[in-house]
């Protein structure tokens, strides 16, 4: 008997998508990406080349202008139809604007237009939930008016909208140290009663991991020989000078002071131990920037070569697969890279979200029977 079972997928729209590592993620996790806008062209070059290639994100559309360019309804109308979005990812950005700023009140300031912009989307597409990734400087002071008129138009799309929470990607098996903050909205809040979040972490601290708990991944798996041509197996070239220095730097963890280099600016200050530091494979490494590619701007030192890590190094840090290619050359997929939501830290929280609140919406909703075809009968269960 030749059975076939109608099984949705949750329906993901991705803001503020990069090269895709949250929409991996999402696919990982077992949901269907119908939408991601990004307006960098070469991170929008890399989620093509990437993520059209598994079935669930093949259809989906990706949309290459700033959100601020689109009107929701349209994008909505064009590529949802009559269809619903279950889960909305991406959140608008507050770093790269002036630390010495206030957000004024007013809604010219361009971090309350993509507040305003993103909200317009969820108020079109109405998502079951949304789930929003930021820095966690969003926290700090100079922020507050940005977070308050975020959470001030989630209450007006009618969200309930959890206090923000501060993640670390090591504590959900990712060989990496890097707090972010996430923020959950939910649009029925009788989903919210026995809803419980975040979810505990799955790896634990040497030493606080309890019986049969993992601990922390180290990253020296990271740094194993790559198969065949990779493009990405590329690193930044070096002078003499500084290949000198990272010669005589330790292996495996050593710092700048250790080289014996010293700037001019250092007889001022001393400055940030972790520059032109190796990394020490037997411990998380140290957090992706988006300049994780270039040792002047952190502990990016391969850990026993004379160079910084290469772009699959900060990949694999950041659990992409070695089948993802990131495009535009060292700088513009370094920078795609360090943006990036960690793969695997994105697919436990959305498996979470889906587990919770989306699959049992959307067996009531959608799916509820379950079709067998044998020659010409059909049952319904």
């Amino acid at each position: 008997m030749d059975k076939k079972k109608c099984e949705a997928k949750p329906v993901v729209v991705d803001l503020f998508a990069g090269a895709g590592g949250f929409s991996l993620a999402a696919v990982q996790a077992g949901c269907s990406i119908a939408i991601a806008i990004e307006n960098d062209p070469y991170a929008v070059k890399t989620y093509k080349a990437n993520l059209l290639k598994y079935e669930l994100a093949r259809h989906a559309k990706v949309l290459d202008q700033s959100i601020l360019d689109y009107v929701p309804e349209t994008v909505r109308d064009e590529n949802l139809g009559s269809g619903e979005c279950d889960l909305l990812l991406g959140g608008p950005p507050c770093q790269g604007f002036s630390t010495h700023r206030i957000l004024d009140a007013g809604v010219d300031d361009p971090r309350n237009q993509l507040v305003l912009a993103y909200f317009r989307f969820v108020k079109a597409f109405r998502p079951r939930v949304f789930l929003m990734e930021n820095v966690p400087g969003i926290l700090w002071e100079r922020h507050k008016p940005y977070l308050e008129k975020f959470y001030e138009e989630g209450e007006k799309a009618g969200y309930h909208v959890m206090p923000p929470v501060v993640l670390d990607a090591r504590d959900f098996g990712v060989p990496q140290r890097r707090k972010r903050v996430f923020i959950l909205g939910v649009r029925d809040s009788a989903d919210t009663q026995e809803f419980v979040w975040p979810p505990k972490g799955t790896h634990f601290a040497p030493g606080k991991a309890g019986e049969g708990q993992q601990t922390w991944v180290s990253c020296k798996h990271v740094f194993r020989p790559v198969k065949g041509n990779d493009e990405n197996d590329l690193h930044m070239n070096h002078g003499p000078d500084l290949v000198n220095a990272f010669r005589n730097t330790p292996p495996n963890g050593g710092s700048r002071k250790d080289s014996g280099r010293v700037l001019p600016c250092h007889q001022k200050h001393d400055g940030h131990k972790d520059v032109y530091g190796r990394i020490d494979p037997d411990v998380s490494a140290p957090t992706m920037t988006t300049a994780c590619i270039n040792p002047s701007k952190g502990r990016f030192v391969h850990p026993t070569e004379h160079h910084g890590i290469t772009l699959r190094q900060a990949a694999r840090i950041q659990t992409f697969p070695d089948s993802f290619t990131f495009f535009g050359g060292l700088t513009a997929a370094g920078r795609q890279i360090g943006n990036a939501v960690p793969v695997e830290l994105g697919k436990y929280l959305i498996q979470y979200i889906k587990t919770y609140l989306l699959d049992k919406k959307i067996d009531q909703a959608r799916v509820g029977v379950s079709i067998s075809v044998e020659e010409d009968e059909i049952e319904i269960a």
